[in-house]
C-alpha cells in the first residue's frame, strides 16, 4: 500500500508524490474559478503576487488545512508528516494543538520531521558581527503595524504572520518530547529517518535552519 505522506504548510514548496496543505487564504481561493482571482485583482483587493501564489495553488493541488483545528485524515492513518518553517508562526498552545493532530493521524511509529529557523544559528551571527537590527530583522518577530484599514482587513483575513516563537535543536526536542512524541533527533541537513523520502527535500533552508525528527510511540 502507498505510503500518505503529509507536507503541512508547504508553501511554495510542494513536495510530488506527497498531499501539500497549507492554511493561506490564497489556498482558499485557489477552489473558485480563476476569474475571482483576477477580479479580487482588479479591484485591488489582492495583490500581483498574491494572484500568482494563487494560481500556483490551483495547478498544484495544494489543499487548504488548518492544522492547529484539524488535518482531515482519520486516526492512525498517516505515515509521515513534514512541516517546514511552519511551527514558529504558532504560538506556544497552537504549536501544542498542531502536534496533538499530527499524533492523532499519524500511525504508530510513524514520523513526523519539523524544519525550523534556528534561533541558536541567529544568535551565533549576532554574536560575530554585534549587528542588532539585521539580528531583529532575522527573528520576523516583530509584528507589522496596523496604519490603515487595509492592513486590519488584511490581518482579519490572514492572521499574523510573523514568528510567534523561536527555537534552537535542544528547545524542539523538549516540545516533541513534551507533546509525547518519542526518540526526537537533531538531525544534519540532508540526513533523514524517512524510509524513501522521495522527492522531499532533506535540505530545505538549510543555512538557517535546525532539522528534528520523532515518532508516535
Amino acid at each position: 500500500m502507498k505510503p500518505v505522506r503529509l507536507n503541512i504548510g508547504c508553501g511554495m514548496a510542494v513536495t510530488e508524490g506527497w498531499v501539500n496543505y497549507d492554511n493561506s487564504l490564497s489556498v482558499r481561493l485557489a477552489g473558485y474559478p480563476g476569474g475571482v482571482a483576477m477580479l479580487l485583482k482588479a479591484m485591488r483587493l489582492v495583490g500581483g503576487e498574491q494572484a500568482g501564489y494563487i494560481d500556483y495553488c490551483r495547478r498544484n493541488d495544494v489543499r487548504h488545512c488548518n492544522a492547529v483545528k484539524r488535518i482531515p485524515h482519520t486516526d492512525q492513518s498517516v505515515d509521515v508528516i513534514y512541516t517546514s518553517h511552519m511551527l514558529e508562526h504558532l504560538d506556544r498552545t497552537d504549536a501544542a494543538r498542531f502536534l496533538s493532530e499530527a499524533r492523532r493521524v499519524l500511525k504508530t511509529g510513524g514520523t513526523i520531521r519539523t524544519a525550523v529557523p534556528d534561533l541558536g544559528k541567529a544568535v551565533d551571527s549576532y554574536k560575530e558581527n554585534g549587528d542588532s537590527d539585521a539580528f531583529m530583522e532575522s527573528i520576523l518577530v516583530a509584528a507589522p503595524p496596523l496604519r490603515t484599514f487595509g492592513d486590519k482587513l488584511k490581518l482579519l483575513a490572514t492572521g499574523y504572520r510573523h514568528h510567534q516563537w523561536m527555537y534552537d535543536g535542544n528547545s524542539l526536542l523538549k516540545l516533541l518530547n513534551e507533546n509525547d512524541f518519542s526518540n526526537p533527533e537533531i538531525l544534519a541537513a540532508g540526513e533523514t529517518t524517512i524510509p524513501d523520502p522521495g522527492a522531499l527535500d532533506l535540505r530545505e533552508r538549510a543555512d538557517g535552519s535546525v532539522y528534528v525528527e520523532a515518532k508516535k510511540p
